[in-house]
């Protein structure tokens, strides 16, 4: 088979289209024909040299994936050979044919078609793990959703409406504010312009819930956008990795900070969420209130070219890795 293979550190030039052997499934595992693979931040880390994958797991990038059953591992029950399926992964996306554990694999939802299925699998246990699992947004509750042009950013805006929240987002283009309001976003701020602090105290008591990309650069402002009792869930350190907290601002709103990633969750708490995800996030798929953004479509062997378009920042949504031409 085909896969993305990293020559060395560096840049997305160091991404190649070469020829690997092909994976074998192990006990509870499967073996997918891969139809789309889709890119994520953590994939330029990685290729950067920055994020290795968990010990174990496939050196080939890419977190999730979408595809066809086709081979069960020993001791793998509820699926068949030829099944459409989507997935998460610890690594290996970025290939024609890919190992997953079976618990960490979901049936290709309602009318979603299976190569956008792939856009899925990371942004929907992402989100349902820390928004809705963890931060427990309700109905009524405020939502604020830092990137919400990028992937995460635009599933967790239907996921916040289709919870009956209100929804505030943060973007850097009145465009991307624009395609952000529908999908359902309330309040929509441009951070380059707009104080996002001094917009939700105007607009709201503050946020409920904050689900936040930017680490450090953001930490204390986050705090101080949160009402009483809110909850500051991080997943991401765009802008940095240490900052300073006032720790007496926690206090006063009984607030609470939780930072929390996905790839290196052991595989029971992974099957765990998964299964969340298919009882309570699915059928909201399934009935098209929450739908896969996608903002483009590159061929795997040219994931070089998709790279540069997320560092750059130019697509709306998911861009995915179609692995046949």
């Amino acid at each position: 088979m085909y896969a993305i293979t990293i020559r060395e550190p560096g840049g997305p030039e160091v991404l190649e289209w070469t020829e690997v052997p092909d994976p074998s499934p192990g006990p509870g595992e499967v073996l997918l024909d891969v139809a789309a693979s889709a890119v994520n931040r953590a994939d330029l880390l990685q290729r950067q040299g920055n994020y290795p994958p968990p010990p174990g797991s496939s050196e080939t990038i890419g977190l999730e994936c979408s595809g066809t059953i086709a081979e069960l591992g020993e001791g793998v029950e509820g699926w068949q050979v030829g099944d459409e399926v989507c997935a998460l992964l610890a690594g290996g996306g970025y290939a024609e044919r890919v190992v997953v554990p079976a618990g960490q694999l979901l049936p290709v939802p309602g009318e979603v078609e299976l190569l956008a299925a792939a856009g899925l699998p990371e942004v929907a246990c992402t989100v349902w793990a820390n928004v809705v699992m963890h931060a427990k947004l309700t109905e009524g509750q405020t939502l604020l959703v830092h990137g919400g042009a990028g992937g995460i950013g635009t599933h967790a805006i239907q996921v916040g409406k289709a919870l009956g929240a209100t929804v505030a987002v943060t973007a850097g283009s009145a465009e991307r504010l624009d395609r952000c309001r529908q999908l359902g976003a309330d309040i929509t701020i441009n951070y380059k312009e707009q104080d996002f602090v001094e917009v939700l105290r105007a607009e709201t008591e503050g946020a409920d819930v904050i689900l936040d990309n930017m680490g450090a650069k953001y930490l204390q402002r986050n705090v101080d956008a949160l009402r009483a009792d809110g909850r500051l869930v991080i997943i991401g350190m765009q802008g940095g990795v240490k900052g300073e907290l006032n720790i007496g601002s926690l206090l006063g709103k009984r607030a609470s900070v939780f930072a929390a990633g996905l790839r290196f969750r052991p595989l029971d708490q992974k099957a765990a969420i998964v299964a969340d995800v298919r009882e309570r996030l699915w059928p909201l798929v399934e009935d098209g209130s929450v739908k896969p953004i996608i903002g483009q479509v590159v061929p795997m062997a040219e994931a070089a070219s998709a790279h540069r378009m997320l560092e750059e920042g130019s697509v709306f949504g998911k861009i995915l890795l179609t692995a046949k031409s």
